[in-house]
């Protein structure tokens, strides 16, 4: 197991040591789980599909629910929203 010490700026950004993120590539996508007061950050090309899709959903709709709590959502019919859907 590797340890290594980092820290939060102020944009809320913490930085993977270098040794720790060697097989990582630039814009990996990473999971972080909360468990009381630990943090634990796996890859998500690691997950299981299902599982994967899941969460990209659930970003999406949050996202979504955002725009809309703004104000700033766009309406779409039916089709347009499945195509959409499709897109993703």
């Amino acid at each position: 197991m590797d340890v290594a010490i980092t820290r939060i700026s102020s944009k809320g950004q913490i930085v993977i040591p270098a040794s720790m993120r060697a097989d990582l590539p630039e814009g990996e996508r990473l999971l972080i789980i909360r468990d009381g007061d630990r943090y634990i950050l796996k890859p998500l090309a690691d997950l299981e599909p299902q599982l994967r899709e899941d969460l990209l959903f659930a970003e999406k709709t949050e996202a979504a629910l955002a725009e809309y709590r703004k104000g700033t959502f766009t309406r779409k019919s039916g089709e347009e929203f499945i195509d959409e859907m499709d897109s993703w």
